[in-house]
C-alpha cells in the first residue's frame, strides 16, 4: 500500500529517465496492473493503438508521468490528475504545490525507449530518436522526401558525413533537436521547422556524456536555450530543450546528467490502481502484432505520450 511521505520542502533537481519498453514483455498480470495505475481516458487512448511495441511506450510514458509527480512533488498516486493541453502535451490540473511555482516535464517515445525530463522551473522539451535504415528505398530518396525539415546549412551538415549510416545518424540527431524545442514551447504540429537551425557541436558523440555545446536560430536570430545530447546506446539519440520563462539564458549549471535507466519494478515502484481491473483489456492487448510488418520510410513522426 503506498503511503505519502511526510512532506518536506520540494527542493528538486532536473530529473532524466528512461525505460526500455522495447525490451519490456509484461505478463498478463503486468499489464492489467498498468492499465489500473493510469486515468481511464489515457487507458482507453493506450488501447486504441494497432501494435503492442506503441501502446507499450504510451503506457510507460503515462507512468513515467505520475511517478514523477508522486516521488518529486509527493503527491499520492491516486490524488494525480493529468489533462493535455490543446496541442496534447499532458499537464498537472492541480498545479503544484509550494513552496514551488513552477514545474515542468515532458515525456517521449520512439525506438526501443520511453524517456522523461523534468525540471523545477526551465521550460523543458525531450525527444528521443533511433537511427535506422529507411523502410523502403534509399537513402537519398528518403533525403529528398524529408527535404523541407532542414535548412539548406544543416542539409550541409548532415551530408558532410561519411557513410549513408552516418548521414541517417545526423539527420536523426538534428529530427530530436528540432522535436525537444517543439515540444518544449508547445505548438504541436504544423510548426515550420525550416524556421529553426541548428549549429550541432560536437559533430561526434559517445556514449557516457551529456554534450551541451550545440546552438540554435530562430528565424534568423540565435536563441538563449540550451541543449542536452545525449546517446542511450549506439542508435538513441535524446535531445533535452531547455528554456527559461523570461529572457535570462539558462545556466549551464543545470542538471546535464545522464538518463537513468529504470527497470519495471522502478517504473511501478509508487504505482497504486486508481480503477477496477478489466480483463478484457489483456485480450486487446494480446490479440496485437508487436510491429507492422513493413516500415514506412517517412514514418519520422512525433508520437505525443
Amino acid at each position: 500500500m503506498y503511503m505519502q511521505p511526510l512532506r518536506r520542502s520540494l527542493v528538486m533537481e532536473g530529473v532524466r529517465w528512461a525505460f526500455p519498453c522495447g525490451r519490456w514483455a509484461p505478463t498478463r498480470d503486468d499489464w492489467l496492473l498498468c492499465a489500473r495505475c493510469v486515468q481511464p481516458e489515457e487507458k482507453q487512448r493506450i488501447a486504441q493503438f494497432m501494435f503492442t511495441r506503441d501502446a507499450k511506450a504510451a503506457m510507460a510514458g503515462r507512468l513515467l508521468i505520475r511517478k514523477l509527480i508522486a516521488e518529486k512533488l509527493q503527491i499520492p498516486w491516486d490524488k494525480i490528475l493529468l489533462d493535455r493541453t490543446a496541442k496534447g502535451k499532458p499537464f498537472l490540473v492541480s498545479g503544484v504545490p509550494p513552496p514551488l511555482t513552477n514545474f515542468n516535464f515532458n515525456v517521449s517515445h520512439q525506438g526501443d525507449y520511453a524517456v522523461l525530463a523534468a525540471e523545477p522551473e526551465l521550460q523543458v522539451g525531450v525527444d528521443i530518436m533511433k537511427t535506422d535504415w529507411p523502410g523502403s528505398g534509399s537513402t537519398e530518396e528518403f533525403f529528398r522526401i524529408m527535404h523541407r525539415q532542414f535548412t539548406e546549412r544543416e542539409w550541409h551538415s548532415i551530408k558532410s558525413m561519411g557513410s549513408d549510416w552516418a548521414q541517417l545518424d545526423m539527420f536523426y540527431r538534428h529530427w530530436a533537436l528540432k522535436e525537444s524545442f517543439i515540444k518544449a514551447i508547445g505548438v504541436g504540429l504544423g510548426f515550420n521547422l525550416q524556421r529553426i537551425q541548428f549549429e550541432v557541436s560536437p559533430l561526434h558523440m559517445d556514449m557516457g556524456q551529456v554534450y551541451t555545446q550545440t546552438k540554435m536560430w530562430l528565424d534568423d536570430e540565435e536563441e538563449d536555450w540550451s541543449f542536452e545530447e545525449i546517446l542511450l546506446d549506439e542508435k538513441h539519440h535524446v535531445a533535452v530543450a531547455l528554456g527559461s520563462p523570461g529572457t535570462k539564458k539558462p545556466s549551464k549549471s543545470q542538471n546535464e546528467t545522464l538518463f537513468t535507466i529504470l527497470t519495471y519494478k522502478d517504473l511501478m515502484a509508487s504505482a497504486v490502481p486508481i480503477t477496477p481491473e478489466d480483463a478484457d483489456y489483456w485480450d486487446n492487448f494480446h490479440s496485437k502484432q508487436e510491429l507492422p510488418r513493413r516500415q514506412s520510410s517517412t514514418a519520422v513522426t512525433e508520437t505525443v505520450t
